[in-house]
């Protein structure tokens, strides 16, 4: 136990690899781009074939192309490619006889670029053919594990009766050149794109409407189809007062498309329904409705059809952020956040008793149930990208070979420092091999999104290994409003984001320049999105770095509340007193550090206004104001075609190399130049 500015720290190696002479792909960008990376998972009703999705650049590489590859359950034998599309394939999913469905985009005669439709490749063999095809194309599937019934979503126009119909529609205003959508409702947009005229809704294999004239209560529905294929449970959203939206539950016949409500709290949002195996039962999330007081809650619930919904995690403080049955029904197998990682844990359906299956270094996601007990999951840390395992029923897990683990470029060390009011904050920090006493690396604090979320999963957008490779520490630390600490540490920060969040970051960077291998006297921090706002808030109330980046970030919050896509939330995040405290356009006046601005125009979650107005702040009211002549030590690197996490990867790609020519012009005090692509 040491101690640094009066803030406590211990220091806990995690497993890593050990350092080797030979490069890692993190060195340079277009290597590291270039690796595959694995996402998504589908295991057969007996358990017998698993298949996952790869991504790889296109020989453009201007986009990343996914194929489906099959795994051996046993873990002993290779993996084979089984899809070959030039457009990809996405969303595996087993049928009852042992079909694979997929979805893909595949050029025809009539149309060179259409929607994505799925598409069937028998068991017996032979090649896939299109099964289902929709002018709204396709958006997920699931299919019955002992039927022969399977369940799309697909849009559709409002005023279109059939697929003729909505295909005539939609030829109309292609033909046309009309974009103009009008809107009756909240909310008009989302993430990255626009919402309406089409709506969602769930059709059958054979192409009939389950849910005829459903409104908007489809969007970013969550569903789920019985064992036996006659029924299926939703979300459904619902209009409530302050244009804002709540979900329920519903149930839908597949035979009749009868549908009724069988679930609705009025506190809270239900989601991610699964229907027990004897389909006499539906397991659920509850997130209770937050207020500016109070954060909200997220537990397991289940309900016996017929009568009422019982809450089994209550007195679980942990949030569960994944749900399914064991293969026999005997238990819920969930996952959710914890200090850090990710376990796996089975509720017992009566009790509501928590009991760990699985619980190490990784964090796992995708987890699919097998007959005798056995998991088929994903799993990650920040040492090691998504890879598939198996995971037998005494808890013991079998790497299932898949695609290259690259090697990096230094070790991954836990540090946990004590904040202002006592509690526990700990962080990852990813240290270059060789950093110590003689030669301490630079330190880059890395503020996550969220707010809610932890760093407890690789993350290939946002990885730390890119800045190790160019020999920075980089510090990854979860401060209050984290999850993955039980209730009491989000609540430290709720509608206080300037608060004990600002307070719990500083004290793991305290606790992070104590270790040898850390130079204090040479800091950076960055973050995207609430890291962002989180950068902001820094630069004005600390000079301690020496170069800021923020990435999509929260400036002004009386401005960006009404105008993100879902305004209604953020009324319940904070109050206009709240929001006018935590605000950090307040504080620009005491910004004397040279910041790196960055946002994507197509970004509605934090809306590009947020970063003009920023900017101009910066130029015309900081510490560090733009000379006479207009040069300025602070940059804007503006992204006219991206969303919030600028996902191209040419332009990826220049994102690292601007922020790393920054860091390295403020932090090293070393020039690099800027990409010829930036003109």
């Amino acid at each position: 136990m040491k101690s640094c500015r009066g803030v406590c720290y211990e220091i806990r190696m995690s497993s890593a690899p050990s350092a080797r002479d030979c490069p890692t792909p993190f060195g340079d960008l277009d290597t590291f781009l270039a690796l595959p990376r694995v996402s998504g998972l589908a295991v057969s009703h007996d358990g017998s074939r698993i298949v996952t999705t790869v991504s790889e650049l296109d020989h453009k590489r201007t986009e990343f192309v996914s194929s489906l590859w099959e795994l051996d359950p046993a873990g002993r034998q290779p993996a084979r490619r089984i899809t070959h599309g030039a457009a990809g394939e996405s969303a595996p999913e087993f049928t009852a006889d042992g079909d694979l469905l997929f979805l893909a985009a595949r050029p025809n005669d009539e149309d060179d670029k259409p929607p994505k439709s799925l598409w069937r490749l028998p068991a017996a063999g032979g090649e896939a053919h299109e099964a289902v095809a929709f002018p709204g194309g396709v958006g997920a599937v699931v299919s019955a594990a002992a039927a022969d019934t399977t369940v799309v979503s697909s849009s559709r126009l409002p005023s279109a009766t059939d697929v003729d119909e909505d295909r005539r529609l939609r030829s109309v205003r292609k033909d046309s050149k009309v974009s103009a959508v009008l809107h009756a409702g909240y909310p008009v947009r989302y993430w990255d794109h626009d919402l309406g005229p089409d709506l969602t809704h769930l059709f059958g294999a054979d192409g009939r409407d389950l849910t005829p004239d459903p409104g908007p209560a489809l969007r970013e529905a969550h569903f789920d189809l019985s064992r036996d294929g006659t029924f299926v449970v939703t979300t459904w959203q619902v209009p409530v007062p302050g244009a804002a939206v709540r979900s329920v539950l519903v149930r839908i016949d597949v035979a009749t498309a009868d549908r009724s409500v069988i679930a609705d709290d009025p506190d809270a949002d239900l989601g991610h329904p699964a229907i027990s195996p004897d389909g006499r039962s539906v397991a659920f999330t509850r997130e209770t409705i937050s207020t500016p007081r109070q954060a909200p809650r997220i537990t397991l619930c289940i309900m016996h059809f017929g009568a009422d919904p019982v809450e089994l995690t209550g007195e679980w403080d942990r949030w569960p952020n994944s749900v399914t049955w064991s293969a026999d029904g005997s238990s819920l197998i969930v996952t959710a956040d914890d200090h850090g990682r990710g376990p796996v844990s089975a509720v017992d359906p009566r009790s509501g008793a928590v009991h760990p299956i699985v619980s190490d270094d990784f964090t796992y996601s995708d987890v699919r149930t097998a007959p005798g007990g056995v998991l088929f999951a994903l799993r990650s840390s920040y040492a090691t990208p998504q890879h598939p395992v198996r995971i037998d029923a005494d808890g013991s897990v079998t790497v299932l070979p898949c695609v290259p683990l690259p090697d990096l470029p230094g070790t991954l060390t836990e540090v946990t420092a004590t904040a202002d009011d006592g509690q526990a904050v700990r962080s990852w920090l990813a240290l270059p091999h060789g950093c110590d006493d003689d030669a301490p690396a630079p330190l880059l604090l890395w503020v996550h999104g969220g707010p809610l979320a932890s760093w407890n999963a690789w993350h290939w957008r946002w990885n730390p290994w890119l800045m190790v490779a160019q020999g920075y520490a980089v510090l990854l630390p979860d401060p209050a409003l984290s999850t993955g600490y039980g209730q009491h540490f989000i609540q430290r920060g709720w509608g206080a984001w300037g608060f004990a969040p600002y307070s719990d970051l500083m004290a793991a960077t305290d606790a992070a320049c104590a270790h040898p291998g850390v130079d204090q006297t040479r800091t950076a921090v960055m973050g995207g999105s609430f890291g962002g706002y989180m950068a902001n808030w820094i630069a004005g109330h600390t000079d301690r770095f020496a170069a800021i980046v923020t990435h999509a970030s929260l400036w002004a919050l009386d401005q960006f509340g009404p105008t993100t896509d879902g305004a209604y939330w953020w009324a319940r995040e904070m109050t206009p007193e709240m929001a006018a405290a935590n605000s950090p356009h307040r504080f620009v006046t005491e910004i004397a550090t040279p910041m790196l601005v960055i946002h994507g125009d197509k970004d509605y979650r934090v809306p590009i206004g947020e970063a003009l107005r920023l900017w101009y702040e910066l130029l015309s009211r900081s510490a560090l104001p733009a000379a006479d002549d207009g040069s300025t030590a602070h940059r804007f690197l503006y992204f006219p075609s991206e969303n919030h996490w600028v996902l191209s990867p040419q332009h990826a790609k220049i994102w690292y190399q601007v922020v790393s020519a920054f860091l390295s012009r403020h932090v090293l005090g070393r020039d690099v130049e800027l990409p010829d692509t930036l003109g």
